[in-house]
């Protein structure tokens, strides 16, 4: 319980420990300074103590300090051969102590760091976030004559003149060349004027359907379905996401690991609907299944960047683990806490960062934007998706290419991963899985997978990036003792502090934060014999010169002072017959008087 503050919690106290004694010390010679209160004062001037002087006050300094070698080179016992020798070995050590503690000095302003690794239990952890996108983003047999007249072209179904491409014919089968014959054929269309592009509806109503592919769902053993997932558009069109917590819903959570104690689905990709692959572009894509990003809830998903694929005939199984990671502001680090201008996402994260730079770049190139980008900006039609769009972002994914560097997250939470897989289905399980689908043996080992995501074990790692040196309370307040000991000379010979003010103020701000009194403490308890404690003796001969010097400032002007003194006017001169001579006799008042005593 008291392990993470102790540190700071001695330092707290050990320093209000030395303010209090410090105020104790000089209320106690205040008190010594001015009379009981209904005491009256005496006619006579009570005079302060002569100053005693530097000379003496170094003197006494020397002989009495705790400081290794200073006594014996001011020894007047000693001759001036052995002398000099302590001060030769006094300087020396003096110089290894400025060299060395130089070096940690230079090392703390190098802004160090270490990282701390830590393993935690729990006995209850949130499930991640789970995105699963199809590779295909549009089915073909689901377009419309619409579809086809405006993103035939952008597709690579049609030419440039809307017309079929002929390899498109040969790779059809003969009753799907006839189809699509008559879904090209434009001769008596005539196109709707409304279409809207590559919306938000196009992308939806074409991409695959979860209620389609979605064989069955398990978490944690309970039956979940269709309900449980959230759409998401990324660049694979129509994706969806497990656990999302979005509109309000609590998320999932697991009290195990290992299989069975996270998330099992079956999934049909349906390969029969993918576009035809005539030839390699920027945006072709060779593969079958899915693609799967595990993340947080609030870190959007960039699924073609950081997802991995899930092959169809085969169960996958992906164990993870959570990581919390910390890292350092500037000048220690580089990360960032805070949102993002736009505010389109509410908490900062690499994802979010390049999708929001993504998006400025298209829009500012463009005049528009692409389906997964968000934004108030019009909708790309499938002419700028081709000639501009996919264009730009090919440009700005080149690694040259510096408008996209996006800093790290100060807190973030990411997943590991290990993958194994087994083939499905055997042998024995072929039939029955057929006649359960309705589906040959040949369609299930080319379009049905199964995907198993569980934690390792209930435990998770925090990686925190820490400063090398601790802000140290102690410090601080000796740096700031000074201003206190002046501020208390003065406030106790009754001396306005209005003419400082700019002194303690510029005192107060220096902050300077020294953390490294562990290494340059060490090296002056070995080369000088110093501590704290010698700190603190050396401040207190500062403070008595100081109140040495102020003693003798204020001693000469009361001496001024006194013969421009006239009689006070606070005690009447009493009444007298004029026959009887009376001489009154009438302290004089000090120019630094309070006001109380100058009011009587």
């Amino acid at each position: 319980m008291w392990g993470p503050n102790l540190q700071s919690l001695l330092g707290d106290v050990f320093s209000t420990a030395l303010v209090t004694l410090w105020g104790a010390m000089t209320l106690e010679g205040l008190q010594e300074r001015r009379p009981p209160s209904g005491h009256k004062k005496s006619p006579k001037k009570e005079r302060r103590k002569p100053p005693r002087g530097v000379k003496q006050l170094t003197l006494a300094f020397i002989t009495q300090t705790r400081l290794h070698g200073i006594k014996y080179i001011y020894s007047r016992s000693l001759s001036f051969q052995h002398r000099a020798l302590w001060f030769l070995a006094f300087c020396t050590s003096l110089g290894f102590l400025l060299s060395w503690s130089s070096n940690r000095f230079l090392y703390w302003l190098s802004f160090p760091t270490h990282t701390k690794f830590h393993m935690e239990w729990a006995k209850e952890l949130p499930f991640p976030a789970i995105t699963i996108c199809n590779n295909n983003p549009i089915r073909f047999y689901k377009l419309t004559k619409s579809d086809l007249y405006f993103a035939g072209h952008w597709l690579g179904l049609l030419l440039a003149n809307r017309t079929a491409r002929p390899i498109i014919l040969e790779l059809l089968r003969d009753d799907h060349q006839k189809w699509f014959q008559k879904l090209s054929d434009f001769h008596l269309f005539l196109p709707p004027r409304n279409f809207e592009g590559t919306n938000l509806e196009f992308m939806d109503r074409l991409g695959h359907q979860l209620d389609d592919m979605l064989l069955s769902c398990k978490y944690r053993g309970e039956i979940c379905g269709p309900q449980n997932f959230s759409s998401v558009f990324t660049r694979y069109g129509k994706c969806y996401m497990f656990n999302s917590g979005e509109d309000g819903k609590a998320l999932h959570t697991t009290v195990k690991g290992g299989t069975g104690n996270g998330l099992e689905i079956m999934l049909d990709i349906q390969q029969d609907e993918y576009l035809p692959v005539w030839g390699e572009t920027e945006e072709t894509t060779f593969e079958a299944g899915v693609r799967v990003q595990i993340h947080s809830q609030a870190e959007p998903p960039f699924v073609h960047e950081l997802g991995f694929g899930v092959a169809p005939g085969f169960q996958t199984f992906v164990s993870t683990q959570e990581q919390r990671l910390t890292y350092l502001p500037p000048p220690w680090g580089d990360c960032q806490s805070s949102p993002l201008d736009s505010g389109f996402y509410q908490v900062y994260s690499i994802t979010a960062c390049r999708i929001e730079c993504e998006t400025k770049y298209i829009v500012e190139n463009c005049n528009c934007k692409m389906v997964h980008m968000p934004g108030d900006a019009p909708f790309c039609t499938p002419e700028q998706y081709k000639e501009c769009a996919e264009p730009a972002l090919a440009t700005l994914s080149e690694k040259d290419n510096n408008n996209c560097i996006c800093r790290t997250p100060c807190n973030m939470t990411r997943y590991n991963k290990e993958l194994s897989m087994v083939k499905i289905p055997s042998k024995t399980s072929a039939r029955y899985l057929e006649k359960k689908f309705n589906k040959s043996e040949k369609y299930i080992s080319d379009n049905i997978l199964v995907l198993d995501v569980f934690f390792e074990a209930l435990n998770y790692e925090t990686i925190e990036q820490k400063k090398a040196y601790e802000v140290a309370g102690l410090l601080v307040f000796l740096l700031k003792f000074p201003t206190f000991v002046l501020e208390s000379v003065l406030r106790a010979h009754d001396t306005p502090i209005s003419c400082f003010s700019i002194l303690i103020h510029t005192t107060e701000s220096c902050h300077i934060v020294i953390t490294i009194e562990s290494d340059i403490g060490g090296q002056m308890g070995l080369f000088i014999g110093a501590s704290i404690l010698t700190i603190l003796e050396l401040f207190d001969y500062l403070y008595e010169v100081l109140r040495d010097r102020l003693l003798d400032f204020l001693s000469k002007e009361e001496e001024e002072g006194s013969h421009d003194e006239n009689v006070s006017t606070c005690d009447p001169v009493p009444n007298h017959s004029e026959a009887i001579s009376h001489t009154v006799s009438v302290p004089l008042q000090t120019t630094l008087g309070t006001l109380e005593e100058i009011a009587c």
